[in-house]
């Protein structure tokens, strides 16, 4: 294969050369010189068919140009200058006169202006008004598909204020010239892509979507030396093959600077005086095939005394039949069958099995020497009935198949030019084969048909308004038939006929028959051995619901119902003669230059360049009789021999084009291939897809990079390693590189050298110093397994010191576009792996088989593990190196966005998060990284560290004092209090309030903790702590443990005895306390209390008082209030609160001042709390007096609630009856009160009753009623009381009114 096949891996797109109009020494150049320069760049390696031009009206360029391009098959990109008005608007006249003249099948697009704004000549918003004008002047003569653009400096398209004309583009032109910014060539290709990728932003951010090409770029061959850019011949071929043969193979129109300019200073063109290369313009893989799909084997040549001709060939089963141009059939048996689905039914009884021992391809069997009396044009089978189709003298013939007799000559067909025969298995309702012959009679199209193997008798005719020039079946009921001038659709069951529209001479408007090329200078096309001036319609199936149509140089793809599927043409220089399709490359048979192009049908990629001489035709066997063997026996046929292509294996197609760093092609080929013609075909597109985005990293394309490294799920070890330890750490490759080259010479001893000394790979010698456009290493090699019996060993990645070196903006570029991944690969793992590092239980929470759990996990690993442990152990460890790298690299790019990572569950590596926020000096966020890692102790000590000691530290303020530690200590769990304890101390120390909160606060954890340890604990630190804690677990949780209030109990009195508690005021508060706490809490031991109180202690009596009141001595406590502390109010309220205590039956309105009574009679007889504090005012023991006043207060008071009679016994008769007054009144009211309230509740009841009574007489008379007695109630055996449940039986019944 020729070197122009590695330029054209994206061959829809156009690729060319920058051509000026002044030749050096000449004013203004000629149509021929343009044509001189047309021919230079197709018969170059890449058989460039593309320029881009800067001016129309200067020298005459369009007039001049345009004729010559036309002839040549050349597209221009068109200029036009913008200095002035008056060159301007010559500039567009010349233009659009080109257009109206020649049409726009010559015209890629037009460029108005080039390098205005880098040059300041103009500004945006006149370049842009500039733009949109020759876009409507080229609408307003039907050329408004054109698209306009601008071409200038990458320098240029960043600037902001340039944005207007980014808008107004349809198409941005880039100009990139490493010499000019003084670059090294080492950097040439760097600082191209470098710049390339800001246009492209530029572009992005202002008008997503909008093509970048690469208008100018180039190294020249002479001139001036700038810095360290030295111009050379050398450095030139260095920059083409670094840059053009990468830049030519991109999915972007590129045009190289300059085709010739050797008058120039400095002088970019790669072509001296002589239009012969200055340096070797070949590609890379110079000489040498992208892929070797097919090889050509000769199967029948004809001898040289025999003068008969190859006319056409016909391929079934093990049968090859050749018609020859003397009317001759020669029948062939083939050794390897061409269509071994068909061998496998075709062999009778009488033939005989080829035997594979036989070295000769084909064996002839016989010779028809009478089969028809004029050549045989074309041949075909209607298998199903035995039958053999073929073409002679204008008229369709039927032979048996077997015997080759004639059966029938079909005289309709008279004049006939070709035929097309397809089968189908139809379902009506029955399945059956319908076989169908279409054959082209001048402008009708008459048809036949079989039903299984039975004729149909009827005939049907289709006329068409031009003749027929050929014929194929796009379904087994619709036929594409090309005319004369252009392309309908027929449906032989309805005999509906659409018209196919297309492009050029595939389907203008009547009267149009010109190429896209107005059919100028193409040459004549010769098709089945009919010649014929004008190029005949071709057309061909591709895979499934796909048509490609092609006449003279325009191409167009269909589904089967006519209709463009879109694609762009496939860039024929010349008119093909035949074109086919074998699974699943499109073919196409280059006449006249004796060649077979393989493409890509996707990306029409040339693939391949087969030399076949003469060849003239192509045969395929039809996919509709041989689907499963397309492309596996195709045969290319010459009037001498016919050559048998076989296919190489898919697997190492794949490997070929990887090898060859053509990543794209085995892509695109791997997702047309079905999954059983390849092994480990998801595993293959995964690997190879990878290999891309590993390319693209290497072009400094980021984000496609990273996008693609996550639709494939790669590896995160995979990705990581690409970028420096700053990032990846000690994952990343530079950090291996030392271990790598020890590791390489190893290999290079034990591995590479077999036992005979040679080398055990021929490519290894042949590739070395070779550059590729892929990774160096990407190759795929297959190679035997004990495990599997065959896997595949794909390539490794480059080495850091084969990549580019990542720094500065180039690293934070590629940091930000790594986030995300790491953010997914995150996710990913997060399904399988718990916080705590062990593994999901999958199965309950995907629907999926274990085996498929495995291998969605397995995507995550670089290595395939072999236990479930091994497993376990390589995700955590994944796990580990994506959160440790995702943390570098938000510490790299954006270090606010670190912390948010710490508060999740995470893997981060401590030591380097450690190592990393220390030297930032971000020790908050290591707090709570230490947290979230349960690494408290280190988290507790950097605390303390800087608690006692980070106010003079601005970087460790937030840490300054306790606060933060008490914090952290809240937020520990209750199995960590030794822990607690230990850092807890130096809070208490420093600030006691905010120490105890640790303790105190409102939170689960502090409520949960040991109540006993951290009370035992802080009795030792101080009592007044373990007072407030004591309290707080009591008041406010409500702990009921009796040990605790007994403690409390404890520590209040024990502070009563020392009467260290503190100043008067902290006195008071502590003995108020103490007393509230006796009096309210329940859960204290008295009797135990008791002993604790002297009984001779002024400080304790109101104190022994209460315990003696809950241990029910209520006289001992009463005679403390009396006699003791003498004080007559604290003994009344102290009374008030038992009586409400025990429960009486009085009113609780019982303070001082009630005079309400509701003394009964029964109260006569029992003993008050009232009657036992009034007995000692009255009959008070020795040594004591009676107290006459408080005595009779209390009589007024509460005399109603003491018995009558024991109280009238105390008092003394010689006290005035007068002053027991009060206390006769208010015994009076008492019982008045109850009188009272007896006839008002008797009152109530009888008007309730009287109610009652009425609803149960009037019945619906009153409002709710419920009938009254005149409503029946039925009683049956089970009907039961309301009240007691019992059955009625025969009991009588009352029926109450609910």
């Amino acid at each position: 294969m020729i070197g122009a096949a590695s330029y054209e891996s994206f061959a829809l797109y156009y690729k060319g050369f920058n051509i000026g109009g002044n030749p050096f020494g000449d004013p203004c150049k000629t149509k021929a010189q343009w044509a001189q320069d047309f021919a230079t760049m197709q018969a170059m390696p890449g058989a460039f068919s593309s320029a881009r031009l800067f001016a129309s009206s200067d020298c005459g360029t369009l007039a001049q140009a345009v004729p010559a391009a036309v002839e040549s098959g050349t597209t221009l990109l068109a200029g036009i200058w913008t200095e002035d008005n008056g060159h301007y608007e010559a500039e567009k006249a010349a233009l659009l006169q080109a257009v109206k003249q020649y049409g726009t099948s010559w015209l890629i697009a037009v460029s108005v202006g080039s390098e205005d704004l880098y040059r300041g000549d103009t500004n945006a918003t006149i370049l842009s008004h500039q733009i949109n004008e020759v876009r409507s002047l080229l609408a307003g003569i039907g050329a408004g598909h054109i698209e306009v653009g601008h071409v200038d400096t990458w320098s240029a398209w960043i600037k902001p204020e340039n944005a207007d004309v980014i808008r107004a583009c349809d198409f941005v032109g880039h100009d990139g010239y490493p010499y000019w910014e003084q670059a090294p060539i080492e950097q040439g290709v760097d600082a191209y892509h470098t710049n390339l990728a800001k246009t492209r932003a530029a572009v992005k951010a202002v008008k997503p979507g909008t093509p970048v090409w690469v208008a100018e770029t180039g190294w020249p061959v002479s001139g001036d030396t700038i810095g360290p850019a030295v111009p050379s011949i050398e450095n030139a071929q260095a920059y083409w093959k670094d840059v053009a043969c990468l830049a030519f193979s991109e999915e972007d129109h590129t045009f190289w600077y300059a085709l010739q300019d050797y008058g120039d200073k400095p002088s970019f063109g790669v072509v001296g005086p002589d239009f012969k290369p200055l340096y070797d313009l070949n590609p890379r893989y110079d000489g040498e095939a992208m892929l070797s799909a097919f090889t050509a084997r000769p199967i029948v040549e004809l001898k040289q005394r025999d003068k008969s001709k190859i006319e056409c060939i016909l391929a079934y089963g093990d049968r090859l039949l050749v018609g020859l141009n003397a009317g001759s059939l020669r029948v062939y048996r083939v050794n390897e069958p061409i269509d071994e689905a068909q061998a496998q039914n075709d062999y009778s009884a009488t033939d005989e099995r080829p035997s594979s021992a036989k070295s000769n391809a084909v064996d002839l069997m016989r010779e028809e020497e009478k089969f028809s009396k004029y050549k045989i044009e074309q041949l075909a089978i209607v298998k199903e009935a035995s039958l053999l189709v073929s073409l002679s003298n204008a008229v369709v013939s039927i032979h048996d198949l077997q015997t080759y007799e004639l059966h029938e000559t079909l005289v309709k067909t008279k004049g006939a030019t070709t035929f097309a025969i397809t089968s189908n298995i139809v379902e009506d309702p029955l399945p059956s084969i319908v076989s169908r012959l279409a054959v082209a009679v001048k402008r009708r199209v008459i048809l036949w048909s079989w039903h299984d193997s039975e004729p149909n008798p009827d005939t049907s005719e289709i006329t068409l308004v031009t003749g027929v020039k050929t014929l194929t079946w796009a379904t087994g009921t619709k036929l594409v038939v090309g005319l004369t001038s252009t392309y309908v659709m027929v449906d032989v069951e309805t005999s509906n006929v659409t018209d196919i529209v297309g492009p050029g001479s595939i389907g203008g408007a009547a009267g149009q028959d010109g190429g896209r090329f107005g059919g100028v200078g193409v040459s004549t096309i010769n098709y089945m051995g009919l010649g014929g001036a004008a190029p005949k319609p071709l057309a061909t199936q591709l895979g499934e619901g796909e048509l490609l149509l092609a006449k003279d140089i325009n191409t167009l793809f269909i589904d089967t119902e006519g209709q463009s599927l879109g694609r762009r043409q496939i860039p024929w220089a010349i008119a093909p003669e035949a074109v086919g399709y074998s699974y699943p490359y499109l073919l196409a048979l280059q006449a006249t230059k004796g060649t077979l192009e393989v493409r890509n049908p996707q990306t029409l990629t040339l693939l391949q360049t087969i030399s076949l001489p003469h060849a003239s035709q192509l045969y395929i066997s039809q996919p509709n009789i041989s689907l499963a063997h397309a492309g596996k026996g195709f045969l290319v046929i010459s009037e001498r021999c016919i050559w048998r292509m076989g296919a190489l294996d898919y697997d190492s197609q794949i490997d070929a084009l990887v090898e060859r760093g053509r990543l794209d092609e085995a892509i695109s080929l791997l997702g047309m291939l079905e999954d059983a013609l390849l092994k480990d075909k998801e595993g293959r597109m995964r690997e190879i897809k990878m290999l891309k985005a590993q390319w693209l990293f290497d072009l400094r394309r980021y984000r496609e990079s990273l996008d693609l490294f996550t639709e494939v799920s790669a590896p995160p070890e995979r990705v990581i390693r690409l970028f420096p330890p700053l990032i990846a750490g000690n994952a990343s490759s530079s950090a291996v590189v030392e271990e790598n080259t020890e590791h390489k010479e190893q290999l290079n001893e034990e591995d590479i050298i077999h036992g005979d000394g040679k080398s055990g790979n021929a490519d290894v010698e042949k590739k070395q110093g070779t550059e590729e456009i892929a990774p160096k290493d990407a190759q795929l090699t297959h190679h035997s397994s004990t495990s599997d019996g065959g896997s595949i060993n794909y390539p490794k990645l480059k080495t850091a010191d084969e990549g580019p070196v990542l720094e500065g903006k180039d690293l934070k570029a590629a940091t930000a576009e790594l986030r995300p991944f790491l953010v997914s690969a995150r996710t990913r793992l997060q399904r399988y792996l718990n916080p705590d590092g062990t593994l999901k239980d999958t199965q309950a929470s995907i629907d999926a088989s274990a085996s498929r759990v495995q291998q969605a996990q397995e995507l995550l690993l670089a290595h395939a593990p072999q236990t479930s442990e091994e497993r376990r152990q390589q995700m955590l460890e994944t796990a580990k190196l994506v959160d440790t790298t995702l943390f570098r690299a938000y510490m790299f790019a954006s270090p606010s966005l670190a912390g948010p990572l710490f508060r999740l569950d995470n893997f981060c590596d401590p030591e380097v998060i450690k190592e990393k926020l220390t030297e930032t000096g971000r020790y908050n966020d290591l707090v709570d990284f230490f947290y979230g890692k349960k690494l408290h102790r280190q988290a507790l000590e950097l605390l303390e560290k800087f608690g006692k000691e980070g106010q003079g530290d601005e970087k460790a303020s937030q840490l300054a004092g306790p606060r933060r530690t008490v914090a952290y200590l809240q937020n520990l769990p209750p199995d960590l209090i030794d822990l607690i304890f230990r850092f807890v101390e130096w809070p208490l120390h420093e600030d006691p309030e905010c120490g105890m909160e640790v303790f105190l606060a409102d939170s689960e954890n502090a409520e949960s903790l040991p109540r006993q340890r951290v009370l035992d604990f802080l009795q030792k630190k101080d009592k007044t702590l373990a007072v407030k804690y004591l309290k707080h677990v009591i008041v406010e949780l409500n702990d009921m443990t009796p040990s605790f209030h007994q403690n409390l109990v404890e520590i209040y009195i024990q502070g009563f005895k020392d009467g260290r508690v503190g100043d008067q005021s902290a006195r008071t508060k502590w003995e108020k306390d103490t007393l509230d706490f006796l009096r309210n809490s329940r859960a204290y031991q008295p009797y135990k209390t008791i002993k604790l109180l002297p009984a001779e202690d002024p400080k304790l009596y109101e104190a022994r008082a209460i315990v003696l009141s809950k241990m029910g001595q209520h006289r001992q406590a009463l005679d403390i209030y009396v006699f003791k502390l003498k004080d007559p109010d604290k003994a009344e309220d102290y009374c008030n609160q038992v009586q409400l205590s025990e429960g009486s039956s009085l009113s609780p309105n019982l303070t001082k001042g009630s005079h309400r009574s509701l003394a009964s009679d029964l109260q006569d007889k029992t003993t008050s709390i009232y009657h036992t504090l009034l007995s000692l005012y009255l009959s008070p023991p020795h040594p004591h007096k009676p107290q006459w006043g408080p005595a009779l207060a209390l009589l007024a008071r509460h005399g109603a609630r003491m018995p009558a009679s024991s109280t009238l016994d105390l008092i003394p008769e010689v006290l005035p009856v007068k002053d027991l007054e009060s206390y006769f009144r208010g015994r009076i009211r008492g019982a008045n009160s109850i009188v009272n309230e007896t006839r008002v509740v008797a009152s109530l009841r009888n008007n309730m009753a009287f109610s009652e009574e009425a609803k149960l007489r009037l019945g619906d008379g009153v409002p709710g009623a419920n009938r009254g007695r005149g409503r029946s109630v039925l009683i049956t055996e089970e009907r039961v009381c309301g009240v007691c449940y019992k059955r009625f039986g025969g009991s009588a019944v009352k029926v109450l009114p609910k």
